[in-house]
């Protein structure tokens, strides 16, 4: 298991939106009071309805979250890497998870448990003030978000989430940008809802217009401005 320094930590803990802009005496406590989890691949960190108890910030590894139906079928809502933060609401309001997480392969986590970020949080009125406003700004934000999502069509969903996996996961060489196999057309399904069939019909179409491609089991995609002007397509009608 890697071990962390104070600043490694505080980095960490930085990345989470919750604490960008707070100063360093708060990042220093919170570091103190942080510790080091290890779960091996395909273990389960947290279930749907387990208690919301701790923020995690990925060191090593790959986490998934994600949700499942009574029909069996699995919607994956993000895959967190080295350097992601994830469980802030559960941190603030304790409440049950909404969401399973599982590790892909084997991971190591940096934890501020809830009951450590309270005593934090209790003695610092400026910080208490920097999380409201912060949180009516998400707020605000995942609104915007929602109404783009519920009314695009697959095309411009799917282009939008690949352009958000390229930012975050991809190796970007001009105009182009390797995934690799690490985004499988299963797992693309599982984030937007869809069946992989309907995945599979909408990169075969790219890929025919340069836009994708799916060999060797990869996606690359070879036409980032192209990608970009799918992803804008329902905007433009709209106007």
């Amino acid at each position: 298991m890697r071990k962390l320094d104070q600043n490694e930590r505080q980095a960490l803990i930085r990345r989470s939106f919750l604490f960008k802009d707070v100063g360093d005496g708060v990042l220093d406590r919170l570091a103190n009071l942080s510790v080091t989890k290890q779960l091996d691949r395909r273990e389960t960190l947290f279930n749907r309805g387990d208690e919301g108890d701790a923020l995690y910030a990925v060191i090593e590894g790959l986490v998934r979250i994600w949700v499942g139906s009574d029909s069996g079928k699995e919607l994956t809502f993000s895959i967190m890497e080295p350097g992601d933060v994830f469980g802030e609401i559960a941190l603030l309001d304790g409440l049950p998870r909404t969401a399973n997480a599982t590790a892909q392969e084997t991971t190591q986590l940096l934890v501020i448990q809830r009951s450590a970020f309270l005593s934090v949080l209790g003695n610092d009125a400026q910080l208490g003030r920097h999380i409201i406003e912060l949180l009516c700004e998400r707020l605000r934000l995942k609104t915007d978000l929602l109404s783009d999502f519920a009314f695009a069509e697959l095309p411009v969903r799917l282009a939008r989430k690949l352009n958000d996996l390229v930012t975050a996961h991809a190796e970007i060489d001009g105009n182009s940008a390797r995934l690799g196999k690490r985004f499988s057309q299963t797992e693309l399904a599982q984030m937007l809802g869809v069946s992989r069939e309907a995945i599979n019909k909408q990169l075969s179409a790219w890929s025919h217009k340069g836009i994708v491609s799916t060999e060797e089991g990869g996606l690359t995609i070879t036409d980032l401005g192209g990608l970009r002007h799918q992803a804008e397509l329902e905007r433009d009608s709209a106007i």
